[in-house]
């Protein structure tokens, strides 16, 4: 996948959640000067000026990570619909009380931190460009969005055995298979960045949650999980390091045609024929995870098209040119 294609992609899924672009004027003739102050995006009743949004995207960078204008704008935009999607879901918890405890953010950030061994933990936020009480938000967002979805979204999810019973009638050759690994992946434009999310995640940031915030591949919102897969149904790149990667184990950095690739193996299969009891629980939770998949998407697109947002472009655009 190209530069390119990847910026088609971005627009084309942009133009579908209907975001509006300024232009340098406003209706009533204002010149661009004035133009400027209106935030860069508005989400219901919720603003984000310019210098706020390059302030968090700057977060994401390492601060010698060098970029073409190209990868620059390609990755602001990517950051731009994860800001927006991020934002919606934490007014929809407001909206609904969903509330972490003390004693839940408390437990989280004890839980984080005994993996940073003394000072480490204050050189990571150092790194980071964060101060103490800008991560502990950033967490308590996080189990937030978790709590959203565990107690809202996926409440009534359920795989009944009719179901499980239907899959393996229907896909029993799958059940003679050849080894198997299951798969995160978190794909950056740039050699600079991963190396840098590397750092992140061998400081023991969860790699799923850096998925979603950073990555570029299409399966960033399932925290980059590309579920089970043989030899040859991926890029020859990925299996000459995957199939040899213990499970729990991080890649290094890995070249390919798209871009710069982080693997995280969870699972892996020795060559099997499982009969129906065999593979009913991998059945049940394949089938929950589809479910869960399905279940986020229509309900993120539901809050995206029950939502104004306005995107001010040309804000974004002309801040590179100053």
């Amino acid at each position: 996948m190209s530069m390119q294609q990847i910026t088609l992609s971005l627009l084309l899924f942009l133009m579908l959640l209907g975001l509006p672009l300024y232009g340098c004027q406003d209706p009533n003739g204002l010149p661009a000067e004035t133009a400027r102050t209106k935030p860069l995006i508005a989400i219901n009743q919720q603003s984000i000026s310019l210098d706020e949004f390059i302030k968090a995207f700057n977060q994401t960078r390492h601060p010698d990570q060098q970029l073409s204008e190209i990868e620059r704008q390609e990755l602001q935009r990517a950051f731009l619909i994860q800001l927006i999607d991020r934002t919606l879901i934490h007014q929809e918890a407001e909206l609904r009380g969903v509330l972490v405890g003390a004693d839940e953010l408390g437990e989280a950030i004890a839980f984080y931190r005994q993996d940073y061994p003394e000072d480490s933990f204050d050189a990571m936020l150092k790194e980071r460009g964060l101060t103490l009480a800008a991560w502990q938000h950033e967490l308590e967002e996080s189990l937030t969005m978790e709590k959203l979805l565990e107690e809202v979204v996926y409440r009534d999810l359920e795989v009944s055995d009719r179901e499980i019973s239907a899959y393996y009638k229907a896909n029993r050759e799958a059940f003679n298979r050849p080894e198997q690994v299951r798969v995160r992946q978190i794909l950056v434009a740039d050699e600079a960045e991963g190396h840098r999310l590397l750092g992140l995640l061998r400081k023991g940031e969860n790699f799923a949650n850096v998925a979603r915030q950073h990555s570029l591949s299409p399966d960033a919102e399932q925290g980059g999980d590309l579920g089970f897969f043989s030899r040859g149904e991926m890029p020859a790149a990925f299996d000459a390091v995957v199939f040899d990667l213990p499970v729990g184990r991080l890649s290094e950095l890995v070249q390919s045609e798209y871009g710069s690739h982080l693997f995280l193996v969870e699972e892996k299969r020795k060559p099997a024929q499982l009969g129906k009891a065999e593979a009913s629980a991998e059945i049940r939770g394949l089938l929950e995870r589809q479910k869960r998949e399905t279940i986020y998407l229509d309900w993120l697109q539901e809050l995206r098209s029950r939502a104004t947002i306005e995107v001010d472009w040309l804000q974004l655009e002309n801040q590179s040119k100053n």
